[in-house]
C-alpha cells in the first residue's frame, strides 16, 4: 500500500480508519503505557499499520506527534466531562464531576491498564523548558479555572474563599491522580472526591 493510499482511507463499515487517526491511536497506547521516550516511530507504524512516509505526511516529527497527542488526550477529557455533567451543570455538581470523570478514566481506561495521568506521565519524561510541559502546564490550568468557576458561584461575594477552596481542590485532585497512577487503581480519587465533597460543604 502506498502512502497516498494509506492516508485515502475512510472510516466506515469495511473500510479502514483515516491513516492520521490510525496513528494517533496506535501512539495514545504506546505513548500511555510504555512512556514517550521508550516508543519509537517504527513501533507505532507498526502497530497503526501504515508505512513510515505516511506519518511523516501526517506528523512533521515526533515531537508533532507527541503535541497532538497531548492536546487529544486532553480533548477526549473535556468531552467525557462535557458528556457527564451537561453544558450548565449545577455549580456543586460540576466540581465533583470533575473527579467522576477522572474515576470513570481510571475504572474504564481507554488505552490500556490505568497507570495515572497521561499529561503528567509525558510530562514528567520531558526536561526544564520543554514546550509539551508548557502545555500539560496549558492543559491543567485550564481544569483548575472549571474548578474555580464552579466554586465561585457557588460562594457568590466571597472571592477570596472561592480562589482558596478551589485551588485546595484542585491540588487534591492532582495528589490524588498521581497516587492512584502509582496504585492503578481510583481509590485514591473516590477518598479525594468525599474530601473535596466535604470542602465544599464547609466553605
Amino acid at each position: 500500500m502506498s502512502a497516498e493510499q494509506d492516508s485515502a482511507g475512510t472510516a466506515g463499515p469495511g473500510r479502514r480508519r483515516p491513516a492520521r487517526e490510525r496513528i494517533l491511536r496506535a501512539a495514545a497506547r504506546r505513548f500511555y503505557q510504555e512512556g514517550v521516550t521508550a516508543t519509537g516511530i517504527d513501533t507505532i507504524t507498526a502497530e497503526a499499520g501504515v508505512a513510515k512516509m505516511s506519518l511523516y505526511n501526517n506528523f512533521s516529527s515526533k515531537a508533532d506527534l507527541v503535541r497532538a497527542y497531548l492536546d487529544d488526550r486532553h480533548e477526549d477529557w473535556l468531552v467525557r466531562y462535557r458528556e457527564r455533567v451537561g453544558a450548565e451543570p449545577d455549580p456543586r455538581d460540576g466540581v465533583l464531576g470533575v473527579f467522576d470523570t477522572y474515576i470513570n478514566g481510571a475504572d474504564a481506561p481507554p488505552t490500556g491498564r490505568f497507570r495515572g495521568c497521561g499529561l503528567l506521565n509525558a510530562a514528567a519524561e520531558m526536561p526544564a523548558g520543554h514546550e509539551g510541559r508548557a502545555q500539560v502546564r496549558r492543559q491543567k490550568e485550564e481544569v483548575e479555572r472549571m474548578i474555580a468557576d464552579h466554586v465561585t458561584a457557588l460562594l457568590p461575594g466571597r472571592p477570596d474563599a472561592a480562589r482558596a477552596t478551589a485551588r485546595q481542590i484542585a491540588f487534591l485532585l492532582e495528589g490524588a491522580m498521581v497516587r492512584a497512577g502509582l496504585e492503578g487503581d481510583s481509590r485514591c480519587l473516590r477518598d479525594a472526591r468525599a474530601m473535596a465533597e466535604r470542602l465544599l460543604d464547609q466553605a
